[in-house]
């Protein structure tokens, strides 16, 4: 079943066209700078990158010319349905679901958990509804994952009522990543599919670690909202909530603008006051500057640290998983993060971390420590699987194979080398 990918921001529009049952990625691409003069659509198709101006276009403009660009390419006619990454589901899914108008009106009803994300997510739903009105439309939630937690992760140790009457709870993102790659290292580290202990480590722009057990999450770092949790590259992670009262009478400001520089001001940009790209930082840091590498070595500590807490929530690791831009290429951060974990036995391969082990099915550990891996993430994917899975079980037939079939180990990666994947998040 070919399957067309979205992923809404407020300024952005992702997609990519997969095959769920092969895992080939037709095509993929974003509308960048959505609403503004310098809006474009960059797409990339059998090995080749494009560009093209869309000259102020919205998001309805934007995605009429991505389907625009699927028929130029002859793709448009195989698409058989339609999967959407919505980040916050609160409580309300725990799992991926057929978009109905009873989907919607409770995915709006997240909205206040999730302002900067669900009203993008849910513009894209339905800008594809009117474009696509006969195929099958399934959301698939960053946060579905998590709902597996336990009440002592999920809880905060504030008034109960909190949590009873306004929803103020651990929920967890990237669960879509989590997922896959947790999938994928049963599947490639030879783990037992019914007794593994697994922590990811989703590390790109946006981080967060989860401690999964036989497939089901029993922790995460992220929390209400995606700013919680570890070191990221402009989030600064879990602060003393007096900072926010601190900072608004110091900056004679609004609640929400102490926010805004926690999440889009702070983290590696807001320590090194530089870059919050990681390859950047590096680049600085090996020429001498103090602040890169102050925002790099507080980067490992953070993720040493939260992964630490993750064996605890396990009881036990089987293997720890590097994922995302970062965890995926940033050779020396991997190594770090491992040495802090030594004290648990982490013992690195450092010839194998060098090739983000590759020549050992992603294993970046000696055999006789305890396992770390590299794993590449592919969210689009398991949105695609998702529905696929979802439209076959509501009776949509697929002519051009079994909707829902597992793709082969590492499908899709061919198509897509590691420094060119990226993540939604």
């Amino acid at each position: 079943m070919i399957v067309l990918v979205l992923n809404c921001g407020s300024s952005s529009a992702k997609f990519a066209v997969i095959d769920a049952v092969t895992g080939r990625e037709l095509v993929s691409g974003v509308a960048q700078r959505v609403g503004s003069a310098q809006a474009t659509l960059d797409f990339k198709v059998e090995g080749r990158k494009e560009s093209r101006l869309l000259h102020g276009a919205g998001h309805e403009r934007a995605l009429r010319a991505v389907v625009e660009l699927l028929d130029e390419l002859g793709v448009a006619h195989e698409i058989a349905g339609v999967g959407h990454r919505v980040v916050h589901g609160g409580a309300k899914f725990s799992g991926s679901m057929p978009i109905t108008p009873a989907v919607v009106a409770k995915i709006e009803e997240c909205i206040p958990l999730g302002p900067l994300h669900n009203p993008a997510n849910l513009l894209g739903i339905r800008i594809a509804q009117e474009l696509f009105p006969a195929l099958p439309q399934v959301a698939v939630f960053d946060t579905a994952f998590h709902q597996t937690m336990p009440s002592r992760a999920y809880l905060y140790a504030v008034p109960y009522e909190w949590f009873a009457k306004h929803e103020v709870r651990r929920y967890g993102f990237h669960g879509t990543s989590h997922r896959y790659v947790s999938q994928q290292a049963v599947k490639q580290l030879g783990l037992d599919p019914e007794d593994h202990a697994v922590v990811t480590a989703h590390l790109g722009n946006g981080c967060s670690l989860a401690a999964v057990r036989n497939g089901a999450s029993m922790d995460t770092t992220m929390g209400l909202t995606p700013v919680d949790g570890v070191v990221m590259g402009t989030r600064s992670g879990n602060i003393d909530p007096s900072i926010i009262a601190h900072m608004k009478k110091a900056l004679h400001c609004t609640a929400d603008h102490v926010m805004d520089e926690l999440n889009r001001n702070s983290g590696l940009l807001g320590i090194s006051g530089l870059s919050n790209d990681m390859r950047t930082l590096q680049e600085a840091a090996a020429e001498g500057h103090e602040r890169a590498q102050l925002a790099i070595d507080k980067f490992c500590y953070s993720v040493a640290k939260a992964a630490a807490g993750m064996f605890v929530s396990l009881g036990r690791v089987d293997a720890l998983v590097f994922t995302g831009g970062i965890g995926e290429n940033a050779v020396d951060v991997r190594a770090r993060i491992v040495e802090l974990l030594g004290f648990a036995g982490f013992a690195l391969d450092a010839h194998a971390n060098a090739f983000h082990g590759k020549a050992l099915r992603g294993r970046i550990t000696r055999t006789t420590s305890p396992m770390a891996a590299v794993i590449a993430t592919n969210e689009e994917l398991m949105i695609a699987m998702d529905t696929a899975e979802i439209a076959s079980a509501h009776g949509h037939v697929e002519a051009h194979g079994q909707a829902g079939a597992a793709p082969a180990e590492g499908a899709g990666d061919a198509e897509r080398p590691a420094a060119e994947r990226r993540a939604f998040a």
